[in-house]
Order: C-alpha cells, then sequence, then structure tokens
C-alpha cells in the first residue's frame, strides 16, 4: 500500500491509496453522506453496502444534517467500531464551501475524541458527485486534520484514504506543503 505520514502533538497523520471499507485496523471510518444519511453512491454507497442494511436505519434516524456536520452510528459488518457521517458541501453551492469541507473534518475528529476513539480513516470528501475540485479540496482537509493534531488526546491515527492514484498525487503534494 502507497502511503505517506507525518506527526503533529501526539498524532499521527497518514495518506494512503486504497478503498475506505477495507480499513481494518481502523476503529472509525467517516463516510461522505448525503444530508439524510441514506444509501447513495460514490462512498456512501460503498460503505453502506459493506456494512449492510442497518446502517441507514441507524443512520437516517440522525438525519437530516447540515453541511460541515457529523454523526456517528455503529459500523455493523464493516470491520471498525463506527461510522462518522460528514456532510460535505456541495462545490459553488454551499458557501463558504472551504469552511464546511474544513468543518467536517473538524467536527469528524470531535466525535472520536468524545467516544475515546484511537483512529479513524476519512475519503476524499466532497470531491465525487459534491464537485469539489481535489486540487483546492486536498489543502483544506489536510490543513483543518492538522490543525487539530496538537489538542487530540485520544486521536493518534488519521488516515486519509484516497482511491485514484491522481487524487493520491494531489494529496501528497498538499501534505508536503503543511
Amino acid at each position: 500500500m502507497k502511503k505517506e505520514q507525518i506527526l503533529h502533538g501526539k498524532a499521527c497523520l497518514e495518506v494512503s491509496l486504497g478503498d475506505i471499507v477495507m480499513q481494518k485496523d481502523m476503529d472509525a471510518i467517516a463516510n461522505a453522506a448525503n444530508a439524510f444519511l441514506r444509501v447513495g453512491g460514490g462512498v456512501a454507497g460503498a460503505i453502506h453496502k459493506a456494512a449492510g442494511p442497518e446502517l441507514e436505519k441507524e443512520a437516517m434516524d440522525k438525519g437530516p444534517i447540515k453541511p460541515g456536520q457529523a454523526v456517528i452510528t455503529k459500523a455493523y459488518n464493516l470491520p471498525n467500531k463506527y461510522v462518522i457521517h460528514v456532510l460535505g458541501p456541495v462545490y459553488d453551492r454551499d458557501v463558504p464551501h472551504d469552511k464546511y469541507l474544513a468543518d467536517c473534518y473538524s467536527n469528524a475528529l470531535d466525535l472520536c475524541e468524545e467516544y475515546e476513539l484511537g483512529s479513524i480513516a476519512f475519503p476524499a470528501i466532497s470531491t465525487g458527485v459534491f464537485g469539489y475540485p481535489i486540487e483546492e479540496a486536498a489543502p483544506v482537509a489536510l490543513k483543518a486534520i492538522y490543525s487539530k493534531m496538537p489538542s487530540l488526546k485520544f486521536v493518534k491515527k488519521i488516515r486519509l484514504v484516497i482511491f485514484s492514484e491522481r487524487d493520491y498525487a494531489m494529496h501528497i503534494k498538499a501534505l508536503k506543503e503543511l
């Protein structure tokens, strides 16, 4: 598996090439959800398919959510304990999109702290059907995570799991610019 990482505070931030539903060593994974927390396409579809129908049943009771918000559910058939659902911004509709995107990562990390989780894996939020250009989203995501890392008490490992080689390269570039 391709990966690069940096340490900041007591936490490690890692960018890897892979599949978000295959993160067996993570306490939680983040879901790039829709507002109603229903089965969707892309990342949400893959997570719901792997977790099973119970995920949607529990998640729907916690919606709808607004851009930047995060809610937590059990992970069901996934190898993780929890799924943290975040609603990323639709690019150029949900403005300020950079603030909403940063809030997704920050609020998910807050939930990890609240539940005393040691690790979380994120996909590239809002970069699929929500249209956020990867070259703009990657630095926003990494800066949001990096700025939160010194204050984390429980979270020791944060992984961005990037699905394509091109998007991975953009995240590595942003990681090196921190």
